[in-house]
C-alpha cells in the first residue's frame, strides 16, 4: 500500500505507473472494479430483450434490459464453462444463450435452462445463484447514459460525478427534446501504450502547437480553396484551431475536480465551428432551440462553451459537436479508443452530420489528429520501459490553481493541473482499503 502511495508525488509520477502490469491489474480491481463506470446508453438497448457488449476494464459485460424493462450489467462470462455468452455487439433475443453448451439466461442473469438437465448431479440445483451471470451490484442512469459499479456500496452516481455531470447535461439539453441517442456506429482504433496517456493528452493545451504542427501548416495552404460550409471546410478549421499561439492556450481555462474529473475552454472561433453559430447551418437548429426552450435558456445552453470534458477513468466528451470517446484499457501498453457520435432528437440533421464528420476528422483512423497523438504515446510507453531516468514531471504552474466555489480548481490553460487531477484520483483510489 504504501508503496503505491510514493508512486505520484505532487509534481511528478513514478514511471511504473504507466509500464507496470502488476500495477495495471491492481487498476483493474481498485479503479474499473469499484468506481462508476460507463457502460453503454439507454438508446442502445430501448427495448426488453435488448442487449449490447461492454467493458469495464477489462472485465466483459453485458447490458441489458429486462422484461420489466429494468437495466442491468451482467459478466459476459457463462457460469458452466466460462465461455462468452454473447459474441456479437449487440442484439434482440429472449434469452441469452451460451455458443458452447447451450446453457440459457434470462435478461437479469437467472439461468433459464440447460441443454441437459439430467446430465448433472442430482445434487445441482441450477436455481442457485451461483448459476446465474455475476450481476453488477449497482446499476444508475444519468440523462440516458449508464454507468455500473462492481462495490456493493460507495457513493451514488450522483455524488461520484458532481461537477462534471453538467457535461452531460449540456449534451442532452442541446437536443430540443432533451435526449440524445449513440447512432451512426462507432470508430474503432487503437494504439501501444498506457490507458491513462490519453486521459492525460485530452486536455494539454500546450501539446497542439508541437505534435500537430504538420496538419496546422496543411490546413492553411488550403484554407482558402474550402468551400463554405463544406465538409472539408470545417476539417480545415478544425485543423488550424490548433494552431493559436502558447499565449492563447494560456487564456483559456482548464479545471480539476476530486473525484479526478477534469474539463477545459472550448477553442474554436471561426465560420461553422464558432459557438456563437453563426453558421447558416445552425440557424434553423437555434430557432428550434428557441421555440422548444426559449431565447435565455437556448443562449444559456448553447453558450457552454468546452471542449474536452473528462469523466474519470475513461470517459472523453465534447458537447458542441456531440462526440462521445471511451477509452478501454486492454493491457499495460494497449489501450482501445471508441469513439460515438450522438444524435440530438428532434435536431435537423445536419446537426448530426457535423457530429459525425467531427468524429471522421479528429478521431478516427484516417485522422491526422489521432495519428499523431497515438505516435506520441507509443513513443513516450517505450521511452518509459526503458532507461534510467524514474519519474515523469507534471509540475506546470503547480500552485497557481485558484478554488471554483464550493469544489474544484481552476487554472489557465497551459497548467497541468488536469494531469494532476487525473493521478490524485489514481492515488487516492489505489490506496483505498
Amino acid at each position: 500500500m504504501d508503496s503505491i502511495e510514493k508512486l505520484v508525488e505532487p509534481s511528478r509520477v513514478h514511471r511504473r505507473v504507466y509500464t507496470d502490469p502488476d500495477i495495471f491489474d491492481l487498476e483493474m480491481d481498485r479503479i474499473f472494479g469499484r468506481i462508476w463506470v460507463f457502460v453503454g446508453h439507454e438508446s442502445q438497448v430501448p427495448e426488453p430483450g435488448d442487449w449490447i457488449r461492454g467493458r469495464m476494464g477489462t472485465r466483459q459485460v453485458i447490458v441489458t434490459r429486462d422484461a420489466d424493462g429494468k437495466l442491468n450489467v451482467l459478466d459476459n462470462r457463462c457460469a458452466h464453462r466460462g465461455m462468452q455468452v454473447c459474441l456479437k455487439e449487440s442484439g434482440h433475443s429472449r434469452t441469452l444463450v451460451c455458443p458452447y453448451h447451450g446453457w440459457a439466461f434470462r435478461h437479469d442473469g437467472a439461468l433459464a435452462g440447460d441443454s441437459a438437465p439430467r446430465g448433472y448431479a442430482k445434487s445441482a440445483d441450477l436455481t442457485d445463484p451461483a448459476f446465474a451471470l455475476k450481476s453488477a451490484p449497482r446499476v444508475e442512469s444519468y440523462r440516458g447514459f449508464i454507468f455500473a459499479s462492481m462495490a456493493e456500496d460507495g457513493p451514488g452516481l450522483p455524488d461520484f460525478l458532481c461537477d462534471i455531470a453538467a457535461a452531460l447535461d449540456n449534451v442532452a439539453d442541446r437536443s430540443p427534446e432533451g435526449e440524445v441517442e449513440f447512432a451512426g456506429g462507432v470508430v474503432r482504433q487503437e494504439f501501444a501504450g498506457n490507458w491513462k496517456m490519453h486521459m492525460e493528452n485530452a486536455c494539454d493545451l500546450v501539446h497542439p502547437g508541437f505534435v500537430h504542427a504538420s496538419a496546422v501548416d496543411a490546413s492553411r495552404d488550403h484554407i482558402a480553396a474550402a468551400p463554405p460550409g463544406s465538409a472539408t471546410q470545417q476539417a480545415i478549421q478544425m485543423f488550424t484551431g490548433n494552431g493559436i499561439s502558447l499565449e492563447e492556450w494560456d487564456a483559456l481555462g482548464v479545471y480539476g475536480f476530486e473525484n479526478g474529473h477534469c474539463y477545459m475552454d472550448g477553442f474554436y472561433r471561426d465560420g461553422m465551428l464558432d459557438p456563437g453559430m453563426a453558421d447558416p447551418s445552425f440557424v434553423r437548429y437555434r430557432e428550434i432551440m428557441v421555440d422548444r426552450y426559449g431565447e435565455e435558456r437556448t443562449r444559456e445552453i448553447l453558450g457552454r462553451d468546452t471542449f474536452n470534458n473528462l469523466i474519470y477513468p475513461n470517459i472523453s466528451i465534447n458537447t458542441r459537436f456531440q462526440q462521445f470517446r471511451v477509452i478501454q484499457p486492454i493491457a499495460v501498453d494497449r489501450t482501445h479508443i471508441h469513439s460515438y457520435s450522438l444524435r440530438l432528437k428532434g435536431a435537423p440533421e445536419e446537426m448530426f452530420k457535423i457530429s459525425v464528420r467531427f468524429v471522421s476528422t479528429a478521431n478516427s483512423p484516417s485522422s491526422p489528429i489521432s495519428s499523431d497523438d497515438f505516435a506520441i504515446f507509443e513513443s513516450v510507453q517505450s521511452a518509459l520501459a526503458n532507461g534510467d531516468r524514474e519519474w515523469v514531471d507534471f509540475s506546470r504552474r503547480l500552485g497557481d490553481e485558484a478554488p471554483m466555489g464550493n469544489s474544484g480548481v481552476r487554472d489557465n490553460g497551459t497548467s497541468e493541473l488536469p494531469m494532476r487531477t487525473q493521478l490524485n484520483a489514481w492515488r487516492n483510489l489505489m490506496c483505498a482499503s
